[in-house]
């Protein structure tokens, strides 16, 4: 393979990350609605989201070598990946369905509310307050246990989640026998892919803080918007 095809691989391998990411909600939304329910800070959510983009890009390239090496064609390493992706939907599906109903509960269940009392004095006095906020250290502890589960949910349903338009590109110079070719267009589609989830995530978490907090309902408001991803991945969206 001579250095002109192998930079047209890498080109076209970088564009197609950065417009499958970009025509993909479901690679940045998210981290996007996470970080703001979970008020995580903008490196927690860029870690987060960088960590998902190396186990959504490399499943897929295990899965495309794996298949070189035992010699499958590219019809049937797709059908995997089809398969991968349903399965990623219906995760991202069922978890922001959970986190909705969660988040609901969560919005009834801090309700602000009144109760009057007097002072010694004599004067009534009526004051607000939630339920939630007299418990601050439990509140913590729920917060981190919460911070972590979502975490490892989120990672785990992007390994699951598949990168079809990896395949083909690999499946090219891993033919030709060059894995220098291979590893240099995996790499490529990885940062680019990596790299625009981190782009899109990072304005989004700055986008949203120009928007008035909604603290109350945002974990509900985070679940709907994961649910909507799911949807759309079903759709084929």
């Amino acid at each position: 393979m001579d250095q002109s095809t192998l930079y047209a691989l890498i080109s076209l391998a970088v564009f197609i990350g950065v417009t499958h990411t970009i025509m993909g909600p479901d690679h940045y939304i998210p981290f996007v609605a996470m970080s703001r329910a979970g008020n995580w800070s903008i490196g927690k959510t860029t870690l987060i989201t960088v960590l998902c983009g190396i186990g959504h890009v490399l499943s897929s390239a295990v899965i495309g070598l794996v298949g070189v090496a035992l010699g499958l064609a590219v019809g049937g390493l797709e059908a995997i990946e089809a398969a991968r992706g349903d399965l990623a939907g219906w995760l991202l599906l069922g978890f922001g369905l959970a986190y909705t109903a969660w988040g609901v509960h969560q919005a009834i269940r801090n309700k602000p509310h009144t109760h009057p009392h007097i002072h010694e004095d004599g004067t009534p006095h009526v004051h607000e307050h939630t339920h939630q906020s007299n418990h601050v250290h439990a509140h913590q502890i729920e917060k981190t246990k919460r911070s972590i589960f979502t975490t490892w949910t989120l990672f785990t349903i992007f390994i699951f989640g598949p990168c079809e338009p990896l395949i083909p590109q690999l499946m090219y110079p891993a033919a030709k026998g060059n894995w220098f070719a291979v590893i240099a267009v995996v790499t490529a589609f990885g940062v680019a892919t990596i790299g625009m989830m981190t782009i899109l995530t990072v304005a989004g978490f700055y986008g949203l803080k120009q928007i008035p907090s909604m603290d109350r309902y945002s974990h509900a408001i985070a679940g709907i918007a994961i649910v909507m991803c799911g949807v759309a991945i079903k759709m084929g969206l």
